[in-house]
């Protein structure tokens, strides 16, 4: 019971006690991890690979060649003498600006694909909706070997491969959220009000229907980086003597049985990065979400 004319504690202004998202991440031990991990990529890949490594990621010395994890070596050493753990920590730049750009034409093409399918006029609306459908009917993975296919492998093609192979998904997803704010009771007080409905569109529409796609591009960071890589680890990547991670699974998985450094280390680090951008991923999401309800 509360006193008359002293509201309850629930009525207390939201942004008042709203945590920040880096407060939440904080309080978090998964988000905690996955936000600094994250962050020494960035570092790693952007500013100096170099100033974390005592070796040249091409250096070869076949004496010291297929050498087990050690003090000299921490990740040991590959066929050529190679030093694996220099060669991971250079190869971060590759898997990133694959991973990253991979994600831009991914969410960049579904942002133009699911707003022309809810907003454009009806012939346009419908044949782009149904070549959406023709593009999510195939396998993700299946239409970016048939992309790499007819250009060939680089990482130019990997990066825009793996972008549309994740594209048709997101495309859904946006039709479908502003084909929702088009519903909404904002947007019809707004049309009461005599709105134009370009600024229905620019004030509204967009705004509430696209704030998801900051969640949506962080989760595909981490689903593009494995994308990048299984298409690397199936000779359809980066060509040798390059250091992106799936090149590094492909050149390793011949010496499963007798180094299986080569292929386990590169492959934790490819998991450890995509959970990271994943659990930082899902943390906007759930940001977003409660704000929502809020």
């Amino acid at each position: 019971m509360t006193a008359l004319g002293t509201p309850p504690a629930s009525t207390a202004p939201a942004a008042a006690v709203r945590p920040t998202l880096a407060a939440r991440l904080g309080r978090t031990p998964w988000g905690l991890v996955a936000a600094v991990a994250f962050a020494v990529l960035l570092l790693v890949a952007v500013i100096a690979p170099q100033a974390l490594t005592t070796h040249l990621p091409t250096a070869i010395d076949y004496q010291a060649a297929l050498q087990p994890p050690s003090l000299v070596h921490p990740f040991g050493t590959d066929e050529s003498g190679r030093d694996l753990y220099t060669r991971v920590v250079w190869g971060a730049r590759d898997s990133l600006t694959i991973g990253l750009g991979a994600a831009a034409v991914g969410v960049g093409l579904a942002l133009v694909l699911g707003t022309l399918a809810a907003l454009g006029v009806n012939p346009v609306a419908v044949v782009i909706d149904r070549f959406v459908e023709i593009l999510f009917a195939f396998p993700a993975l299946l239409l970016a070997l048939l992309l790499i296919a007819i250009a060939g492998p680089s990482a130019a093609t990997q990066v825009f491969a793996v972008g549309i192979g994740t594209a048709p998904g997101y495309a859904r997803m946006i039709r479908g959220q502003i084909l929702g704010a088009r519903e909404s009771g904002y947007v019809e007080a707004a049309t009461a009000l005599g709105h134009s409905r370009w600024r229905i569109l620019r004030a509204h529409i967009l705004p509430n229907a696209l704030r998801p796609l900051v969640a949506v591009f962080a989760l595909s960071i981490g689903q593009s980086i494995v994308w990048a890589s299984s298409l690397s680890f199936l000779g359809l990547g980066v060509a040798p003597p390059a250091s992106e991670w799936g090149a590094l699974l492909d050149a390793g998985r011949q010496y499963l049985t007798t180094a299986w450094w080569l292929v386990v280390i590169p492959g934790l680090v490819i998991v450890a990065v995509a959970l990271a951008a994943t659990t930082i991923g899902r943390h906007i999401q759930a940001r977003l979400e409660k704000g929502e309800r809020s």
